[in-house]
């Protein structure tokens, strides 16, 4: 197994985990617990981005041959190499601003914000893999 498969692999256990933790979350809004939960879908968020990006990252050097060293440069590229549509790299680069603003999850305000969205970019982020792994099983 190949490092992309590898990290195809192992976002789509991790796009997994983060549903489930957004599913939990939403169905406990009116809960004491919704704070602790929401905190742990966007943790999962964080980690899954991550795996996201460096997944990116590996298959735009693979498939392409683009070397790209930060997640926006990597997602610019993803609309370079007509992987995702404007409206799409638009989503993309907003959610890297995103996971960058996690370290401020103590704002209540921040936390529920991103919180709202992370449905929106864990379908992104899945809909992103499977164009890559199109590409991936026409090599």
């Amino acid at each position: 197994m190949d490092k992309l498969e590898k990290q195809l692999k192992d976002l789509n256990k991790a796009v997994s985990r983060l549903e489930e933790a957004l599913s939990i979350a939403t169905d406990n809004k009116n809960n004491k617990l919704y704070p602790f939960l929401r905190d742990s879908a966007i943790q999962r968020f964080e980690f899954t981005f991550e795996i996201f990006w460096k997944l990116v990252k590996t298959a735009l050097r693979q498939l392409e041959g683009i070397e790209c060293n930060s997640p926006k440069s990597c997602m610019r590229e993803l609309f370079r190499n007509k992987y995702v549509e404007e409206p799409e790299l638009e989503k993309l680069l907003e959610m890297v601003d995103d996971r960058n603003l996690t370290v401020h999850t103590y704002h209540e305000e921040i936390a529920e914000d991103l919180f709202n969205k992370l449905r929106i970019y864990t379908n992104l982020m899945k809909s992103v893999k499977g164009r890559i792994d199109d590409a991936y099983k026409r090599l």
